[in-house]
């Protein structure tokens, strides 16, 4: 029995959901989603909010249960609150900056990187060491994390390179004479 599934999504204030067949649609302050949701899974909005249900017992359907009802939490808070994820510069001469609708990254390469900024996502540089991406959308907040610290992920000996806010990077001990 799904233990994150059996309690409904509350619906702040200011953000309305609406079911149309599968699809759930999710209104609020910073914009709009919508989530198509499994054949394994029905929901159905009351007064508590927006409750998962599974449609048998099977091993699957308990599965997408309790998924399925974080991707509709996901939705209103997204909507509501949107998410951040924030990423640290560590190098010598590793820098970035935002011009326009591209992120520069200078990354220790002949080149600097380029990184086109997709709809839908605010990338903001306080420091020329920091990167904060925000959205509404928590799985392309997260691919565009991912995305950006692919260019130089961090490296065991040193730490250089780009990492996630409280990410431990395990250090390993270089050449002995």
């Amino acid at each position: 029995m799904s233990r994150i599934g059996k309690k409904p999504v509350p619906v702040p204030s200011g953000v309305t959901a609406t079911i149309n067949g599968r699809t759930i649609e999710v209104k609020g302050p910073k914009g709009q989603l919508s989530l198509v949701l499994n054949d394994n899974v029905t929901a159905e909005v009351n007064e508590g909010g927006i409750s998962v249900q599974p449609v048998s017992k099977t091993q699957t359907a308990r599965a997408m249960w309790g998924m399925s009802r974080t991707m509709v939490q996901n939705l209103v808070t997204g909507v509501s609150q949107g998410f951040e994820r924030k990423l640290e510069i560590t190098g010598v001469g590793y820098r970035a900056q935002v011009q326009g609708s591209n992120l520069q990254l200078a990354l220790g390469y002949s080149h600097d990187v380029v990184y086109e900024i997709p709809a839908g996502i605010e990338i903001k540089c306080p420091k020329p060491t920091e990167i904060l991406i925000s959205g509404i959308d928590k799985q392309v907040v997260g691919q565009v994390a991912a995305n950006i610290r692919e260019y130089r992920g961090p490296e065991p000996y040193k730490g250089k390179g780009i990492r996630y806010a409280g990410e431990y990077i395990v250090r390993k001990e270089g050449k002995k004479k």
